[in-house]
C-alpha cells in the first residue's frame, strides 16, 4: 500500500491567506481613494495639534500620490482587489464537475498572484525608498500597504509547488525589471528641478535638519522681490513645514531674497517661529499651501499662477520656473 504524501500546511491555506491580504489591502486603498476624491481629511491616528505627526497627510497629498491624474490609491485598490478575486474566485467552483477546467483556472490564477505579488511588492519598495530618501516623511499608511505587497508576493510564491522552478525565476526575474522600469518611467517627470534658462537649479536634498530645513540656494531677481511684496502686502500667507521637499521646491522659485518678504507660516512646532496652531485654525491639510483672497491653493506653486490669483501688475519676468509651466 503506497502511502499519499501529505499535502503542506502553507500549501492547503496559501489561498485564503492570500485572499485576506488582499482584502485588507483593498480596503486601505479604497479608504485612501474615497478621502482624496471627496477631499475630506485622512486620519492618521494622531492628534490634529501635533502637525508634526500629520507627516502622512503630506504624503498622500505629495505628487506621487497622483499618476495620470488619477490617485495611485485608486490603482492599488484595483491591483488589491483583483489579487483577492484571483486567489479566493477559484475556491468557489466546484470542482467534481469539470476537473480539467478547474486545473487550468488554478494554474492561470497561481501565475497572475505570481507576477500580480512580485509586481506590487517592487512598486511598493520604490514608493519606501521615495519616502525615506525624498519625503523624509513618516506614513503608516504607506507603510501598511508596503507589508500588504510582500505578504502577496511571499504567499504567491511559497503557495504553490512550482513545477518548473527555472521557467518560475524568470517570469520572476523579468516581473521585476519590468516593473522597475514602468515605475521610473511613470515617475520620471515627477521630479521637477527648477530652471534658470537652461541651468538646472536643483539641490542635492539629504534629511532636513531642525529648525530651518534645506537652504535656499537660487539667488532672486525684481520680479520675484516685487510679487513677495505684493503678496505680502494683500495678506496672502504660504503655509509649510521645514522638513517639506516640496515648501522648499516653493521657496527655491522666489529665491532667498525676495522668500525673505513672503509672509510666511510655519507649521512644524520644531521649526523656525512656528505657529502650528495658525496651521490649525486655518484648516491646512497639506504642505505647501497658500491662501490668496479666501482662495486656498495646495502644492508648489508657479509664480505665474500667484500673480494671477493675487491680480499682480508688477514685472513678471520670473527667473526660475517648474518644467512643466514652461
Amino acid at each position: 500500500m503506497i502511502n499519499k504524501r501529505s499535502t503542506p500546511m502553507i500549501y492547503r491555506w496559501s489561498r485564503y491567506i492570500i485572499g485576506m491580504i488582499a482584502i485588507s489591502g483593498t480596503i486601505l486603498t479604497a479608504y485612501l481613494t474615497i478621502t482624496k476624491l471627496t477631499g475630506t481629511n485622512v486620519y492618521c491616528g494622531v492628534n490634529d495639534a501635533q502637525i508634526l505627526e500629520a507627516g502622512c497627510k503630506s504624503v498622500l497629498n505629495s505628487r506621487y500620490a497622483t499618476v495620470f491624474n488619477l490617485p495611485l490609491s485608486l490603482f492599488g485598490t484595483l491591483a488589491y482587489a483583483s489579487m483577492s478575486i484571483a486567489s479566493l474566485g477559484p475556491l468557489l467552483l466546484k470542482a467534481e464537475k469539470n476537473k480539467n477546467f478547474i486545473k487550468k483556472i488554478n494554474e492561470w490564477t497561481w501565475q497572475f498572484l505570481l507576477i500580480g505579488g512580485i509586481a506590487m511588492a517592487m512598486f511598493s519598495s520604490y514608493l519606501i525608498y521615495i519616502l525615506n530618501t525624498e519625503l523624509h516623511l513618516v506614513c503608516y499608511y504607506c507603510i501598511s500597504s508596503f507589508i500588504f505587497s510582500f505578504g502577496l508576493m511571499i504567499f504567491s510564491i511559497l503557495g504553490k509547488e512550482w513545477e518548473d522552478v527555472g521557467q518560475t525565476l524568470s517570469i520572476s526575474i523579468i516581473v521585476v525589471i519590468i516593473t522597475l522600469v514602468g515605475t521610473l518611467g511613470i515617475y520620471a517627470d515627477t521630479e521637477k528641478p527648477l530652471v534658470e534658462g537652461r541651468i538646472v537649479v536643483k539641490q542635492a536634498r539629504t534629511a532636513p535638519t531642525a529648525p530651518n530645513g534645506w537652504p535656499i540656494t537660487s539667488k532672486s531677481g525684481e520680479s520675484e522681490a516685487k510679487l513677495a511684496e505684493h503678496l505680502t502686502s494683500i495678506g496672502a500667507k504660504m503655509y509649510g513645514a521645514f522638513w517639506c521637499p516640496h515648501c522648499h521646491d516653493q521657496k527655491q522659485l522666489f529665491g532667498s531674497e525676495a522668500f525673505q518678504k513672503v509672509d510666511y507660516i510655519e507649521c512644524d512646532p520644531r521649526g523656525k517661529a512656528p505657529q502650528p496652531d495658525i496651521c490649525i485654525s486655518s484648516n491646512i491639510k497639506s504642505y505647501p499651501s497658500w491662501k490668496i483672497n479666501e482662495e486656498q491653493l495646495s502644492g508648489a506653486q508657479s509664480l505665474d499662477k500667484l500673480a494671477e490669483r493675487s491680480n499682480y501688475t508688477g514685472p513678471t519676468n520670473f527667473k526660475y520656473i517648474i518644467p512643466e509651466h514652461k
